[in-house]
């Protein structure tokens, strides 16, 4: 993958997850407050649990760090994939976020 090809993808998955807060507070009483600087996403709880997804722009990663820990994904061709098999991105941030929250989120993209 080439750093255009990366950044592309990378940005399309920051700014689904922006527009997927956005629905989730439109639908739900979760009141996510998501705060975007250059390649950082920051999704903040009412409880003050955080989750924070970020570029990695030299090793064409993502990563995310919540309160279970951090993982980085890799673009695979179709989706972004966590490097050490916790599986799909989205999947696994949907997961993340709804225990942050305390009730069931999609992020699905």
């Amino acid at each position: 993958m080439t750093d255009q090809e990366y950044m592309d993808r990378a940005e399309a998955l920051l700014k689904a997850v922006e527009l997927a807060c956005d629905r989730i507070n439109e639908s739900t009483d979760a009141d996510i407050d998501n705060q975007r600087v250059g390649g950082m996403v920051t999704l903040a709880f009412p409880n003050g649990s955080q989750i924070v997804i970020n570029l990695q722009k030299p090793l064409h990663e993502v990563w995310m760090a919540s309160r279970s820990g951090g993982y980085h994904y890799r673009f695979d061709g179709q989706q972004w994939m966590d490097t050490k098999g916790a599986g799909e991105f989205f999947a696994h941030l949907s997961r993340e976020a709804s225990a942050q929250a305390g009730q069931t989120l999609d992020f699905s993209s």
